[in-house]
């Protein structure tokens, strides 16, 4: 039974992910923005951060702040209600 509802949370998170894309076919991302898209649609660990974006895509801090910047303008990202130095996003 274990292995069932794996395979039906593999399929789950598959046909979550194929959604995401369709709804968002005609919006225009960089390849900063999709390397990281796809990880929170994989279930990113942890909180996203502008720390975390500058490190995984290795750029500077500003050109992670203006990627998720551009999410939240097209209504991708949004900030969570943690604030201040700790600031996260996370998906719409």
């Amino acid at each position: 039974m274990s292995a069932i509802k794996d395979a039906d949370n593999t399929i789950q998170k598959v046909l979550e992910e194929h959604q995401f894309w369709q709804n968002n076919k005609e919006v225009v991302f960089n390849e900063r923005q999709i390397n990281i898209l796809n990880k929170l649609l994989n279930h990113f660990d942890g909180n996203l951060t502008t720390a975390k974006w500058a490190k995984i895509n290795k750029i500077s801090t500003d050109t992670a702040l203006r990627d998720i910047t551009d999410l939240i303008k097209k209504n991708i990202l949004k900030k969570t209600d943690s604030g201040g130095r700790s600031t996260n996003y996370e998906l719409v």
